[in-house]
C-alpha cells in the first residue's frame, strides 16, 4: 500500500502526484492522469484506477461513463517517490476518441474516427498469449487452440518441433516471406506449449534476463 503522503509531490502539479498507466498485458503506454490523496486511496481500495480531474475538479473513475474501467494489477513509485506506474488490464478504448491508447498517431485516430478496428503490433506477442490462455480456460468448440490443448503437451510439443524445422529450412534457403510465415507459426505453437505447461512469456522474459546479468 503506497501513502500519498510519503510522496514528493514538490515537483507536481498543483500538489498532485502524476500517474502513468501501463498496458500489463502488452506493456504499451496508454495515458498520463493526476491523483490526489483521495484518488490513490480509492484507486487502491476499489481496484480501478480513479484521479483527481483538474478540469472538473473532483474525482474520477475512468470507466464512470463509458465503461471502460482499468482494473488495478500493480503501483509502484518512482525512483524520486514523485510520480506513479500503474498497470492494468483495460476494459475497452483509453483514449476518449475511441483509440486503445492516449498516444496513438494521427492516422490511427483517423482509421477509429472512420469506423475501421485498430489493429496495434506493439505487445500482440503478449495480446496473443493472453487469447491462448482464454482458449484454454473455455475450450470453444471449432477452436484449433482448443484441439491442440485436447491432445495434451506431447502432440504439441510435437508441434512445435515441426515448425521449427520448417523454420530452419527457409532460414537457409534465404525465403524472407516464408520465414516470417513460419517462424510466426512456431512462435503461436511455443506459446500454446508454455501455456499447456503453465509456463509463460514473463518466464522466459526472467531468465533471458538473468543470463544478460
Amino acid at each position: 500500500m503506497i501513502r500519498f503522503e510519503e510522496l514528493n509531490t514538490a515537483k507536481s502539479s498543483e500538489g498532485l502526484v502524476p500517474a502513468i498507466i501501463q498496458d500489463d498485458t502488452t506493456l504499451a503506454v496508454l495515458m498520463l492522469g493526476y491523483m490526489d490523496r483521495e484518488a490513490l486511496e480509492k484507486t487502491q481500495k476499489e481496484g480501478k484506477v480513479t484521479f483527481y480531474s483538474r478540469s472538473k475538479g473532483r474525482l474520477w473513475t475512468k470507466g464512470e461513463t463509458s465503461g471502460n474501467f482499468l482494473d488495478v494489477v500493480s503501483i509502484a513509485e518512482d525512483c524520486d517517490s514523485d510520480s506513479l506506474l500503474i498497470r492494468v488490464i483495460p476494459h475497452g478504448p483509453v483514449c476518449h476518441t475511441g483509440t486503445r491508447s492516449c498516444f496513438a498517431d494521427e492516422d490511427t485516430r483517423r482509421k477509429v474516427a472512420g469506423g475501421e478496428k485498430e489493429y496495434c503490433t506493439e505487445g500482440f506477442i503478449r495480446e496473443l498469449a493472453k487469447v491462448i490462455r482464454q482458449r484454454h480456460t473455455d475450450m470453444p468448440e471449432g477452436s484449433y487452440t482448443s484441439r491442440l490443448f485436447s491432445k495434451g503437451t506431447p502432440k504439441i510439443a510435437q508441434k512445435v518441433g515441426e515448425e521449427a524445422v520448417e523454420t530452419v529450412i527457409e532460414a537457409v534457403a534465404g525465403n524472407r516471406d516464408a520465414l516470417i510465415y513460419e517462424a510466426s507459426d512456431l512462435v503461436y505453437h511455443l506459446l500454446v506449449l508454455l501455456e499447456a505447461t503453465g509456463c509463460s512469456i514473463s518466464d522466459l522474459e526472467k531468465e533471458l534476463e538473468r543470463r544478460h546479468r
